[in-house]
């Protein structure tokens, strides 16, 4: 029988939702042994007679933790940005107990001093590009929804990928660092992470192209210092962008303690982002390639096209008719991208604290997901690959963190930039 899916209230029961295994506490390899775990995680699904989420507490030491905390959450319940937020308010600063997280915000632009004429002008351009890189985007994603592929590189999962385990690794990096390259190359965060993973994927995609397969470790490492290549690879990846206004950790913590106007759900959207395969001279090529990327997606509102275009098909044409389209945009692309802000302070769960935060996210038809977490002074890449695709995902993580301090290297080489903290 057909009819219309909806949400009932339900009691929870914390303790069905929370998992203490067994574990030997002095395992001979406890990081491999929590990567294993968690891609067992991904061959298994979640109950559907209780709430779709669950706790498992790894109580072994680890390289850089003394124990892990796994969150598993069904994307039904929220968007990637809500339910972080929602974790986060249930954490509070290790120097002060009683205080919640603090997450920076982003700083308003100055009003320009120039003339009404000039700013006027400024204006329709501004809108006359919104209108033009918009009509470009939505047909772009409606030909990538039908036919438009991406080129097939060794990083292009094959057709059921989404149904593959996954493995789940991740490196932390110096945010001071990134922040020393926004300051001296006058961008953004999103601009350097961008560049970033450009340069990473780049070397990692050069040494794959430069195997011969047949074992010759000289041969191999010969050709890995050419340029193998490919001329005019298409490789996107699907950015999701948090459409709600920014969801205050105070209205979440708020909206836990009693009623709440605060919206709940899925409200993103997405947008296709070019990555520039290429060997650059100048390792700063990279991050001025991945500013000008993001400086036009700026003037798109691509993301939000696609939010309310999904919201119109689900009501019109259902639930699976959206899905299947989404389905479709997810296959034809290569990998999935994000960067979540995180606490600037360090923070604890429950009194323990919190040594680093790692999103991922599972179940979609990629071979591979990019995060970026913030921390503290920390930076956090989080992958998620299909091990066919990718085998060596740690070699992927090294080469994104290796792009960084060349990029840093070549901002302190031109004298942009001191080393220093830059803020």
């Amino acid at each position: 029988m057909g009819g219309e899916m909806r949400w009932i209230r339900t009691k929870v029961n914390v303790e069905d939702h929370i998992i203490i295994p067994n574990v030997d506490p002095n395992m001979g390899s406890p990081d491999q042994f929590i990567e294993s775990y968690i891609s067992n995680m991904t061959k298994t699904y979640l109950d559907d007679s209780k709430p779709l989420w669950d706790i498992h507490l790894l109580n072994v030491k680890t390289s850089e933790a003394e124990s892990t905390a796994i969150f598993r959450i069904h994307h039904s319940i929220g968007d990637g940005m809500s339910i972080m937020s929602l974790v986060l308010a249930c954490t509070r600063k290790t120097s002060d107990l009683n205080a919640l997280p603090t997450i920076p915000t982003k700083k308003r632009q100055r009003s320009s001093n120039s003339g009404r004429f000039i700013r006027l002008v400024s204006y329709i351009w501004f809108v006359l590009q919104v209108i033009c890189n918009t009509l470009v985007d939505v047909v772009m994603f409606i030909a990538t929804s039908a036919f438009l592929r991406d080129t097939r590189t060794p990083l292009k999962g094959a057709p059921g990928v989404e149904l593959s385990p996954k493995w789940f690794v991740h490196k932390t990096i110096s945010l001071d660092d990134i922040k020393l390259v926004k300051n001296a190359m006058d961008m953004t965060i999103n601009d350097v992470i961008l560049g970033v993973t450009q340069a990473g994927l780049s070397r990692y995609l050069n040494r794959q192209y430069g195997r011969t397969g047949e074992g010759n470790a000289e041969e191999d490492a010969a050709k890995q210092k050419r340029n193998n290549l490919p001329r005019k690879l298409r490789f996107r990846a699907a950015l999701i962008f948090n459409i709600r206004p920014s969801m205050a950790i105070e209205a979440l913590a708020d909206m836990m303690e009693r009623k709440s106007k605060t919206k709940w759900g899925n409200y993103i959207g997405y947008a296709l982002l070019p990555i520039t395969i290429a060997l650059r001279d100048d390792p700063l090529d990279y991050v001025r390639e991945a500013k000008a990327t993001v400086d036009r997606k700026k003037r798109s509102l691509e993301a939000k096209c696609t939010f309310l275009s999904a919201k119109y098909i689900v009501n019109l044409l259902g639930a699976k008719v959206a899905a299947a389209i989404s389905y479709k945009v997810f296959s034809n692309t290569t990998m999935s991208f994000s960067n979540v802000v995180g606490p600037v302070d360090e923070i604890s769960f429950y009194g323990h604290p919190m040594a680093y935060l790692a999103p991922s996210v599972y179940g979609h038809p990629h071979a591979l997901t990019v995060h970026f977490q913030s921390y503290m002074n920390m930076m956090t890449i989080s992958l998620a690959v299909d091990r066919d695709a990718v085998p060596d995902p740690h070699q992927l993580c090294n080469d994104l963190a290796e792009s960084l301090k060349l990029i840093k290297a070549a901002v302190m080489k031109k004298g942009l930039a001191q080393e220093s903290v830059q803020r």
